[in-house]
Parts: structure tokens; sequence; C-alpha cells
């Protein structure tokens, strides 16, 4: 289970130690790509976005990026940002906290940022306390579920066209699960909100 838009009790709860939207008065969306990169996904998601002139941000796999520099650098290349998405996705839920902090250092080794989303979401209070030190914790607004099997895809792009708003956080997966419904609602949204008058950005900003 889980949910496609974030609600208000959550984000008020852990606002102080977690990014869940920006602060945006203007059209802007702020896109993420999650479990990446992936060689036969990633590119089209590259593609896709300089089309709009759009940037992202790609949380990364440390796993992936040691398998796949090539497909990571095309990321770099292309003027996005990047953040750690642990090294092996673990879910932190039933994970002790140094053996997740471990995995999380290991990616940091292979992607240089100071950004991290936690796999599935899942983050226990000694591992949030003990990262959020050295990383500023990025959730999301809400999240496309292009990696679950019993979403339509015509649902998915629904679901994101009605709550995607100014300073929203969106998830996407440019990973081969996601591949089919990525390739339908991506391209769609970005007309889309495009279309509106949104300009799409990536996520920069630095451990305060």
């Amino acid at each position: 289970m889980y949910f496609f838009v974030i609600p208000n009790i959550l984000k008020k709860f852990y606002k102080k130690d977690i990014v869940w939207e920006m602060d945006s008065s203007e059209k802007r969306i702020w896109l993420t790509f999650d479990d990446g990169p992936e060689p036969e996904v990633t590119p089209f998601v590259l593609d896709e976005l300089k089309k709009y002139n759009a940037k992202a941000t790609f949380f990364c796999l440390g796993k992936n990026v040691e398998t796949y520099p090539e497909t990571y650098q095309m990321i770099l290349n292309a003027g996005h940002s990047t953040g750690n998405h642990s090294y092996s996705h673990k879910n932190g839920w039933v994970t002790n906290k140094q053996e997740y902090v471990n995995d999380v250092e290991k990616c940091r080794l292979l992607v240089k940022s100071s950004l991290y989303r936690p796999p599935y979401g899942k983050i226990k209070p000694s591992q949030l306390n003990h990262l959020r030190k050295e990383y500023s914790i990025i959730m999301w607004s809400l999240i496309s579920g292009d990696f679950d099997k019993e979403l339509k895809k015509e649902k998915c792009l629904d679901i994101l066209l009605k709550n995607t708003k100014k300073g929203s956080i969106v998830v996407f997966h440019d990973s081969l699960k996601a591949k089919e419904k990525l390739k339908y609602v991506l391209p769609k949204f970005l007309e889309h909100f495009s279309g509106k008058g949104y300009s799409f950005h990536s996520i920069s900003f630095q451990v305060k």
C-alpha cells in the first residue's frame, strides 16, 4: 500500500526533517526519477526532458551506477542533478541502523550528492536522525505509480494531471519495472504542464 498524494498530516509531522514539496509561487514542478540508471529506460527519459528544456533530479542506486557508469554520465552531461537512493535499495523499516547507513554511504562513493531519498520512502527515526546531519532528505508530494503492475497507465496519468501543482515534487522511475507506463505517461505529462506554462526543475540545494 502507498499514497499517491502524501497526506498533509504526514508532511506536517516530519516538516523539520524531510522535504516533501518546494515553496514556489510560480508555475514550477520538480521532477524526480528513482531506481536508475537503466540503459533501456534512462536515455528515453533524458530525450523527453530535453524536448521541453526540463531539468530533473535522478535518485540513483549505487549498484546501478556501478554497473552502468556510461548511463549515469549521460545524466550528468545533460545537466541534471543526482541524489543518493542507497546502494542496494534496502527497506529501512526492516534493516538495522548501521547496515542501512552503510548501504547509503556505499552509494555515496559513486553518487556525489548531499540529497538522499529513502527507498520505498521507508526510514526509521534513528536512521533519519543520523542521515539528516549529512543529507537533505527528499521525499515527494505525489508518486506516479508507474511501477505498479495493477495500475492502468491511463489512471497513472490521470492521478498526476489532477494532483500536480506549483511546488510539487513528482516521482517517476527510470527502471525496467516502470518502463511501459513511463513511456506512456511522461511525454503526456510534460506536454500537458508545459502547455499550461509550467517549467520543470531539478533539486539543487544543500544540507542546511
